[in-house]
Parts: structure tokens; sequence; C-alpha cells
């Protein structure tokens, strides 16, 4: 999978290290997870401290004791490379209480989750992949140039609308999953099934690049609007939508999207939208960690530096600035990130994006929601009063809309993504659902 963008992430993704722990010391045996099937490993790890070094087996391609590179272990959290070897591979993984360790795989522009177990323990059982729900119906569609689109297209009922759904930043599918979530997730597909329930039928749709390992893809700010406006025609098309009009659906930097689609709709939800510029909320979204990690303040202030001279490279499309001594390796992720070629174009373009700009010059009807416990975009103090529209605050929502009832200033890192997962319920919509009610 490929990624367009990561802001709307990194306040689930620590980037401040901690100190190292030696328990990943040891042999450890499980499987990647491929659709379809799965490749057993072996994964040895050497090492304490900062100095760890491993090999890797992986039988079903006859590759025996290969050497790891980059062999890094912070606190719960181990990765590390293997190098010489086409897409450059790489495993990301915590050591969960289970004592397994589980994260992700990436090579090519491919993530797929792994599971080790140690050596002579019970071998790690694999999570069933989420079966298709029966009231789902496959659709495919031809997007911006007609390059190939996958949906899911749900039924409704006697709304007058039907709904368009966008899905958010990143590897993000049309059911809102998303490798960077630990547990399992289909928010998007949960909401399908909400706006059924108030009558609404619904499209959503995997964006170009979800399995993609084409690195010269368009993946362009044009080519994904192209796709929205795409999805729209296609909507209007299915025996699910005939007679009605079209709610366009945007969640998190989907909605960003939306907002410069939404003329072609006859109605708009900004869902999770970003209250300011792309480029302000990586910064605060940063701000944020390096507050709660306790870092001195002369640690914060080189890093936030490094960061805003990495966004101004971005927007004068110069080379991204060396990583001084003392900037942390998360931010330096950050960075690589944000300037990869194939997606550079379309962060530069939607970076200083305005979003209230955009949403006062709307001429349909449009409301923009918030969830209350929401660490990753939130509502703004102010809104400009040049906005028509409707603008909700649901309480005790997180990110993805479900329940969350802890206190938000404990939710900071991967914290957050325990009610992100199916077995969270979605959260008190009713003010949502009182808003569709007076489309007409």
């Amino acid at each position: 999978m490929r990624r367009s963008h990561a802001a709307l992430f990194l306040a689930l993704a620590p980037l401040v290290a901690q100190p190292s722990a030696p328990s990943f010391a040891g042999t450890w045996e499980g499987a990647i997870q491929i659709p379809g099937t799965e490749m057993k490993i072996q994964v040895t790890l050497e090492g304490a401290g900062a100095a760890w070094s491993g090999r890797i087996s992986i039988p079903p391609q006859g590759a025996k004791d290969l050497a790891l590179g980059e062999v890094k272990v912070v606190g719960d959290a181990v990765s590390f490379v293997m190098p010489g070897i086409p897409g450059d591979p790489k495993f990301s993984g915590k050591l969960g209480k289970a004592g397994r360790i589980e994260g992700m795989f990436s090579q090519g522009g491919q993530v797929f989750p792994f599971v080790l177990a140690r050596a002579g323990a019970a071998a790690p059982v694999a999570a069933a992949a989420p079966k298709p729900d029966p009231q789902d119906r496959e659709l495919g569609f031809p997007g911006f140039n007609a390059f190939p689109l996958k949906g899911s297209v749900r039924a409704g009922g006697a709304h007058p609308y039907f709904a368009v759904m966008v899905a958010g930043s990143g590897p993000t599918d049309r059911d809102w999953s998303n490798p960077l979530i630990s547990v399992p997730s289909h928010g998007g597909r949960d909401f399908a099934a909400w706006l059924q329930g108030h009558g609404l039928g619904s499209l959503r749709y995997d964006k170009r690049f979800i399995g993609s390992r084409d690195p010269k893809l368009d993946i362009s700010l044009d080519a994904q609007l192209g796709d929205i406006k795409a999805a729209l025609k296609a909507a209007r098309l299915l025996p699910e939508a005939r007679g009605k009009k079209l709610l366009l659906v945007g969640h998190s930097e989907g909605s960003l999207l939306s907002l410069l689609a939404a003329g072609e709709a006859d109605a708009a939800l900004l869902l999770a939208m970003p209250g300011i510029s792309m480029g302000k909320l990586i910064v605060l979204q940063v701000k944020g960690q390096l507050e709660s990690s306790g870092a001195p303040e002369a640690f914060q202030k080189q890093n936030l530096t490094y960061l805003e001279g990495v966004l101004e490279a971005i927007r004068g499309d110069k080379e991204l600035p060396a990583a001084a001594e003392g900037i942390a390796q998360g931010i330096v992720n950050l960075a690589k990130s944000l300037t990869r070629p194939e997606s550079r174009g379309f962060v530069r373009a939607t970076m200083d994006l305005d979003p209230w700009g955009s949403a006062q010059r709307l001429a349909v009807p449009c409301a923009v929601v918030w969830g209350e416990r929401d660490i990753q975009t939130w509502k703004p103090a102010t809104v400009p009063p040049e906005f028509k529209g409707t603008v909700l605050q649901i309480p005790e929502a997180n990110h993805l809309f479900k329940r969350e009832t802890r206190d938000k200033a404990s939710l900071a890192g991967p914290a957050a993504l325990t009610t992100y997962g199916d077995t969270t319920p979605l959260a008190d919509l009713s003010p949502l659902a009182a808003w569709l009610k007076t489309l007409k």
C-alpha cells in the first residue's frame, strides 16, 4: 500500500524514543499475512541496549540466515530491514502482552501484517480476514483518466439522498481500515451501516493507490479529485441511487478533498475535517507529541525548527534539509514520508489549502462534524462567521466517531487506538441524524 499523506495519523505514532529493553533476544517464528496466504518466517535477534543484530530465514523462498540491517529496539518496539533486497523490505512491530511481536511488513509500497511468537511457543493464530458484508455489492468503475477503481455499494431506504464516501489520509481503504491502526478497524463500513439505518444508501471506494506497487502511479491532487468526481458520476448511474440526490461524505483528509469536489454533489458532510491547513496541523500534532513526551524545551524547539524547514522545502520544491544530531528519528521518518517523490506533489498542493475558504464558498447544504475526543483533528475554537453551514461536535466520539469515554488528555499516542476497533460501537450520532432529516 502507498501513503499519500501521513499527517493525520501523527498523533498515534510516537516520535520520541523511549529507553531500550532487552526483551527481544532469541528466536521468533511466525508469518507475514499476505492476502490469500501466509509466508512463514523465522527471525533471530541478538543484543542489548543500543547494539542489536539479527538473521531471518524464509523457508518458502529458500532463504536461510540472511543478515538483518538497522536492527533497533526501543522500549516494546522493534524494527529491522533486509538490506540489498529489492523493494527495501522492512519490519516494524511491538511486543504485546501475549508475548508476541505484532506489526507491519512493507516492501515495494505494499504493507502486510505479521505476527511472531518465540520459537517453541504456541504458533500465533492469524486473525481471520473479515468477510464481505452480505449487504454490500461490489462495484468497479473508471476513475480519473479511466484508472480502475473498486468500491462497495449499500442500498438505502426512503431518505431522498444517497451517499458517496471518501476515506481519509494515507493507506486507508474504503472501509477506513489502515495498517497504522493496530486493532481490526472498519469505521467506514460501520458508518455506511449507520447511514443505511437512517435510510441512506452509499458508495465507498478504495483510493487509487491502495494495493498498488507502481511507483509512477499518478496520485496527484488532480487525480484524486478526479476520482471523487468519477465516484459521484458512477453513483448517479446506480439503481440504488435512482431518483435520489447525492451527499458527498468525506472523512479526515477525505473531507478536505471533498470540499474541492462538493460543487458536483447536492450536499456535503465533512467528518473530522482539518480545521486549519494541513501544514499547520502537522506542526501542531508534532508540537503536542513533543510536549507530552516531557522532552527539554531546547530539544522541542530544535525539532520544530527542523520540521518547519522541511515544510518550507516542500513548498519551494527544494531538497530536504539535513537532519542535525538531536532530531528525533520519528520526525526524520515523517519528513521522508512527506517528501517521497511519488506523493510530494500532492503534499505540496494540499499543505496550505484553507478549508474554511473553500467551505464558505459551497453553494450546497453542508455540515462539518467533529468528535469531542478526537486527538487527530478537532473543532477549532472559532468558526469563521462567513460559513453558513451546520457545525456539530459529537460528545464522547473519537476520530472514527467511535465511543470514547476516557479523558482526552489521557489519549496521547497509541492509547487512543484501543477504541478505534470493531468492538467499539459508534458514539451517539443523534445530532448528525437530526441534520440528515433536514436534507430534502
